[in-house]
């Protein structure tokens, strides 16, 4: 798998996991992660993401929100 599929598959794989993660669905989450530029956020940094579990990343993608001003689920 390629470098753009890897991105794009993360990309949905933290969609799911913030829905489960922050009671939220997935169009939430979608809606939070464009208005927050977090596609972009994931490919900019996917070269040290992809080394962390998918908690970690959602960590990290959570506390970029919280420093932007996002109000998310628990």
């Amino acid at each position: 798998m390629g470098k753009e599929a890897q991105i794009t598959y993360m990309q949905a794989r933290l969609v799911r996991l913030a829905s489960q993660e922050w009671n939220l669905t997935m169009q939430a989450v979608n809606d939070i992660f464009q208005k927050y530029g977090i596609y972009r956020y994931i490919e900019k940094f996917w070269d040290l993401f992809h080394i962390e579990g998918d908690y970690a990343v959602l960590d990290d993608v959570r506390h970029y929100l919280e420093i932007k001003g996002a109000v998310i689920g628990k």
